[in-house]
């Protein structure tokens, strides 16, 4: 299978997702350093009721803890977790939510213009922009958790709308290397997350999606060579779309990746290595840990293996230069949904 490069349209100016009519807005198919969709059309009326999802999606990794948080509305369910591994362990500890329709969830209508948050009674989670940053909280009865994630000056993220036809479609904002600080404390054991080696990562979504469906994700947060480097990779689900989510993130400079980069990986054996290449990038990812999640509720279904470990290998910038990545920490992710 040989690679394939794509032409992709840079997105400079602010844009709404979707027409009047509910449907994709054709101006707004491209990538962007930063957020400029209006998204607000998610969500509202009966357009396309029930395909309509939207989430946050973060995740922190230090030395010590991995975490991820979760707050979701699908329409007809909402789904919110919580979830803390101590890697010296491989101990998790997690609270997984699912409620009839989306009345747990609070979401904002674009990016940036609200806070999100998920309250039911096994779980509370807060995510608000402040200056500077992120601020993620969430409170279970084991698990007390506050991270800021900061924003440097400059820094860019990516940001894509995936175009599957007119009536479905996808807008991401995949923001990486976010430098990390805070707290997070399970069973009433407190542990310091410390800036400069801990790091966090948003996955934004807002679309109208097909039944079922199935991708790749994979991101990473570090640093090689003196340089900060997130990783941000994707595939399957944007397959014959034009567009990708793959980039490079190198000192919080973005550097997109416009090719349909290959995935070969085992499904019998998770934690061997992954190996994910093309033309502008050749990588290898060593898992540590797969969490294994899978629900069943009939019209909901999922199942997901997302393995955590190291990226090792090059990727090209830009510029045309061969950037080292060396033991950058992240996740890699086979995932099957009906929903």
């Amino acid at each position: 299978m040989s690679p394939e490069i794509l032409d992709e349209k840079e997105i400079t100016t602010p844009v709404t997702l979707t027409l009047p009519n509910g449907r994709l807005n054709p101006a707004a198919v491209g990538w962007s350093r930063t957020p400029l969709h209006d998204t607000s059309g998610i969500g509202r009326g009966m357009q396309r009721w029930g395909r309509n999802k939207r989430w946050e999606y973060w995740a922190v990794t230090s030395p010590s803890h991995i975490i991820a948080l979760t707050v979701s509305s699908l329409d007809y369910a909402a789904v919110h977790e919580p979830w803390v591994l101590h890697r010296a362990t491989g101990v998790s500890v997690g609270a997984n939510v699912t409620g009839i329709l989306g009345g747990s969830a609070t979401l904002p209508a674009s990016l940036g213009e609200g806070p999100a948050r998920a309250t039911t009674k096994k779980l509370w989670i807060d995510i608000e922009e402040v200056p500077g940053g992120t601020r993620l909280r969430a409170t279970t009865d084991r698990v007390k958790l506050d991270v800021f994630a900061a924003r440097p000056e400059g820094h860019e993220s990516l940001a894509v709308v995936v175009p599957w036809n007119e009536k479905q479609f996808q807008y991401t904002v995949k923001d990486v290397a976010r430098p990390a600080s805070g707290t997070v404390s399970v069973d009433g054991t407190t542990f310091r997350l410390e800036e400069g080696e801990s790091w966090a990562v948003l996955d934004h979504g807002r679309g109208r999606w097909p039944y079922s469906m199935h991708w790749n994700w994979g991101a990473g947060s570090g640093t090689t060579d003196g340089r900060v480097i997130g990783i941000q990779l994707g595939s399957k689900w944007t397959d014959g779309t034009g567009a990708t989510e793959n980039s490079l993130l190198v000192d919080g400079r973005l550097h997109k990746i416009s090719e349909d980069l290959i995935w070969d990986y085992s499904t019998t054996d998770w934690l061997a290595p992954w190996h994910i290449h093309g033309a502008t990038a050749d990588l290898t990812f060593t898992p540590f840990y797969d969490k294994v999640s899978a629900i069943n509720l009939g019209i909901l279904g999922n199942n997901t293996h997302q393995c955590f470990g190291h990226y090792d290998g090059e990727i090209t910038d830009s510029d045309g230069n061969r950037i080292r990545v060396a033991g950058i920490l992240g996740w890699a992710e086979d995932v099957h949904n009906r929903w």
